[in-house]
Order: structure tokens, then sequence, then C-alpha cells
């Protein structure tokens, strides 16, 4: 009983326990992890394949991470926030896919157009587990992967041969060339820099940071110097213009001393002997000088290139050549003596892609689509730069300024080399970017459960291509007969290569079958044209 006046003691409301991750958005962060190890490590050992035997498997590894951890986020993506972004996406992808019915290699088409999907959806997948609070495990994970990728790159570099390395693009580890693995660790360096920023053992982490900076110096990648540089230009500024960055002191005594070990790798990757063979007495010093060096050598070879693939693109403007279809249209509008062009190998070009990813969009995709990633990327930028700006804490700040890093980082070496045209930068690069964004504004985007599922669906499709080719490449590098080319040929119908081998001999009605297969995948390539010759 109370006293008189004396209100009754009342026990307080118990707030409602917190959910945490659901089961199933831990399970799609496994797979994610998973797939961004196995992305780096994922190659077959089939030399005669060159490229493709690096690109191939790490698709393969692309699309089954976006399928497995799509399906597994699908439901908790009905949680997610959305705005107009995700439709400038969709437009994107569908403007992509028409153009692709339209493309004169479709097999080409699909591939490329599956690696866009298993990137959107990767994109939505790291938004959901952003949103289940799962963002930070998932950065780890992305940033060990960066480190282990400079790690087999630094490995080749100091003399250790293994059959998963390309010789003669040395230093490119397990990615097969030093360009590819100089862009993982320039658009890879924030992820790597924020991982070191927050972990409880500093120089555990902060040692990554070394090794990926040696591993850029390694490759003497021009492009990627350049996306490193303006990189790091976009993180100082941004830790200077936030207020709790700018107030710090923990922050700014650990970045001071990750500039050490960024100095301690730099200066380790050219005092350390190693196994490079350059031509150049001071190869590092003749690449600082021509990093913007377009007069000669590559450098003017780009313009050529960038000139005739506008030109293409203008013939094409709506819709674009196809996706993957540059390699296929190019030859028609190469200038003379065009150095795009494979002179052992006439009517191809050295590179399936051309050397920058903006230029591929706007002649493959057409205006449409490289409109609208255009801003994609700029509203991304614009909410990276909304969100460090009005960011309450050290946290908030960091992750702002890591998107912002992340997106001129991949934006600046993709304007001057295949970057979100491969398969592991796009696992990087957009799982990044949605565990990092998170939208300013909401709208509603209809039946978008629909829409996820159906990205998911072409995600599928292109892990059925990339295993296909898996198998098709086997069959012709292990027995090599003519029947196993047949069974290639049926199993992977846009093989050039096992069309044309079937068309040297044999019969002349399956040779002349094979003969206009393969002038139909490669209709400007001397060598189909010579083969299908009295075919028609």
């Amino acid at each position: 009983m109370s006293a008189v006046g004396v209100p009754p003691v009342t026990a307080a409301p118990v707030p409602p326990p917190v959910a945490g991750p659901s089961r199933a958005a831990r399970l799609a962060l496994r797979v994610v992890q998973a797939g961004s190890i196995a992305v780096v490590l994922a190659v077959s050992t089939h030399k005669v394949f060159d490229l493709d035997r690096f690109f191939v498997p790490k698709e393969l590894v692309l699309h089954l991470t976006a399928l497995l951890a799509g399906l597994l986020a699908v439901r908790a993506f009905r949680r997610v926030t959305v705005s107009w972004l995700d439709l400038a996406l969709i437009l994107y992808l569908t403007a992509s896919a028409v153009s692709v019915l339209l493309s004169t290699n479709p097999w080409l088409g699909i591939r490329a157009l599956a690696v866009s999907a298993s990137g959107i959806a990767l994109f939505w997948v790291g938004r959901t587990l952003r949103g289940a609070g799962l963002a930070r495990p998932l950065l780890n994970a992305l940033a060990f992967a960066v480190v282990l990728a400079a790690v087999t790159s630094l490995l080749q570099a100091y003399g250790v041969r293994l059959d998963v390395f390309a010789i003669n693009r040395a230093p490119g580890g397990t990615l097969g060339n030093r360009n590819f693995i100089a862009h993982a660790a320039a658009f890879g360096f924030p992820v790597v820099l924020l991982a070191a920023l927050h972990a409880r053992r500093f120089l555990y982490a902060s040692t990554g940071v070394m090794l990926v900076t040696a591993s850029l110096v390694l490759t003497r990648s021009r492009a990627a110097w350049l996306a490193f540089g303006f990189m790091a230009i976009v993180f100082l500024v941004g830790m200077l213009f936030s207020r709790p960055l700018r107030r710090d002191g923990r922050t700014w005594r650990r970045l001071g001393a990750i500039l050490l070990l960024i100095g301690a790798g730099v200066a380790a990757a050219l005092l350390v002997p190693n196994t490079l063979r350059w031509r150049s007495d001071n190869p590092y010093m003749d690449t600082v000088r021509d990093v913007a060096n377009y007069q000669e050598g590559s450098g003017r070879g780009r313009l050529i290139q960038y000139e005739q693939s506008l030109k293409m693109a203008a013939a094409h403007p709506i819709l674009g050549v196809g996706p993957g279809n540059w390699s296929v249209r190019y030859p028609e509008h190469a200038a003379r003596r065009d150095p795009s062009l494979d002179p052992s190998e006439g009517g191809m070009t050295y590179n399936p892609w051309p050397s920058s990813d903006w230029v591929a969009f706007v002649s493959e995709r057409g205006a449409f689509a490289f409109l609208a990633l255009a801003v994609v990327f700029v509203a991304l930028a614009f909410g990276g730069f909304h969100r460090l700006v009005r960011a309450a804490d050290v946290d908030e700040a960091l992750l702002a300024v890591t998107l912002l890093a992340t997106l001129v980082a991949a934006a600046v070496a993709g304007a001057f080399d295949a970057v979100l045209l491969l398969a592991l930068p796009t696992l990087f690069v957009w799982t990044t970017l949605g565990a990092l964004w998170t939208p300013a504004s909401v709208s509603v985007m209809p039946a978008r459960t629909l829409l996820f599922l159906s990205v998911l669906a072409v995600a599928a499709l292109g892990a059925f291509r990339s295993g296909s080719q898996l198998v098709a490449m086997e069959l012709q590098a292990t027995r090599g007969d003519r029947e196993a080319l047949r069974d290639a040929a049926r199993i992977d119908p846009g093989s050039y290569r096992a069309h044309l081998r079937l068309a040297r001999s044999g019969k002349r009605q399956e040779r002349c079958e094979h003969a206009l297969k393969a002038k139909a995948l490669f209709p400007n390539a001397d060598a189909a044209r010579s083969v299908a010759r009295g075919c028609d």
C-alpha cells in the first residue's frame, strides 16, 4: 500500500529487443565474402586460351556470387529504401539488353550483359547487407581480397612461378595482367585504408596498405597511377572538409602512420631486387614522365582508338553495336595502320575491349545506356558528398569519404582502361558502393522484387554461359580431336576458336557449316572470311 499523496512505483517499460541480421542475411554475407576471395584466385591453367583462362573462371565466380547472395537477400531487399538511382540502373540494363538483341555477336553480348547484371545485383546486395548492419564485415572481406590480389602480384614479381600466373604480363599474379592488378590496387585502396583506420589491430591491418602500394608501383600502370592520385586527393580533401574527421586526432595519427607505411612500400618496390625485366634502365621514372604522354606509344594509340570508336558510336547512336561487340565491329571503323588491330590476325583487334570503360559503354550500348550509367555515377558522388557534409561522427564521415574515393578511382581508371567491363572489378566496385551508399531521397520502384529477380535471372544466364565456356575450353585443351571440337562447339556455340578449327578440315559440308558460323561471329576477321570463301 502506498503512502498518501505518493504515487505507486511502476516498473520502467522494457524496450523491445533490436532484431539482429537474419540468418539469410548472414548467409548472403558469407557468400559475398567467399566470392570476393574466390574471384581473385579463380584461374584455368590451360595457357592456350591466354586471357580467357583468367576471365571466364572469374566471371563464373561473379555470377554465382551475385545469384546466390541475391536469392538469400531478396526478402530483406524489400525493406531497403530505393531511389530514382535504382531506376537509372534498370534503364541502363534494359537498354543494354535491347542492344544485345540487335548485336552481330549475341554470345559476346550475353556475356557482357551478364557481367553488368551481376554487378547491379551485388550493388543491391551490398545495400541490403548494410541495412542489416553487416557493412563492416563485408568491407573488411573486400579489403582482404584486394590485399590477396596484391600478394599474388608480389609473389610473381619476386620470382615465384606458378601455372596460374601469366608470364608475359607480369606481375599480373592471378589476375593475368599487371594493369588489372594495378586497377584493383587503385579502386580497392580506399577500402583497405578504411579497414586499417577502423582496425583494432592497427599494425596488422595497415600492413595490407603497404603491400597494395608496393604492387601498384611495380605494375607501372599509368591509368592506375592516375586513378590512385585522384583517389588520394579526394580522400585527403574529404577528411579536411568533414568537421568530425578534421577534429579527430586518432584518425590523423593513424593516417600519419599509414603514410609512413606507404612510403616504405614505395621504397621496397623501388629498391628490393625483383625478377621483372623492363626494357628501360629507369622504368619507374620513365612511367612518371610519360603518365600524361599521348604524343607517342600506347598513349597515341589510345587517342586513335578513342577517335575511331566515337565515330563508330556516332554511326550507331541509340543502342550502339552491342555489349561486348566492340572487337567485332571496330575493324570496320579502324584507321589506317591502327595500333588497336592485331597484324598477326587480320581483321581482329589486339584486345576484346577498348582501352576505356566509357568509350566501350557509349560505342557498344549507345547513348541511353551511357547517360543512364553516367547519371548513376554522378548521383553516387552527390550522395556521398551530401553524407560527408552532414556526417555526425567519424565513422559516418569515413564511410562517405571512402565511397567518394572508390567512385573516383574506378571512374578515372575506367577512363583509360577496361575496369567495369571485367568480372573482378565489377564484383569489388559495385559491392563496395552498395555497402557504402545511402540514398538521400526515397522514391518508389515499381515491382522492385520482380525486377531484382529479373536481374538475378540474367546473372544465372551468365553463370550458365561461363560454365559452358569452361567445359568447352577443357575439351579443346585436353583432347583437341575433331569429336571434342564438335562437342565444344555444341556446348559453346559462341566459340569462334572451335568453329574456325572445325572449318579448316573435314568434309566440305561440315567445313562450310562451321566456317559460316565463325564468319557470323567475327565477320571482319580475315581467317573467317578465308575459310568461308565459296560456302555462301
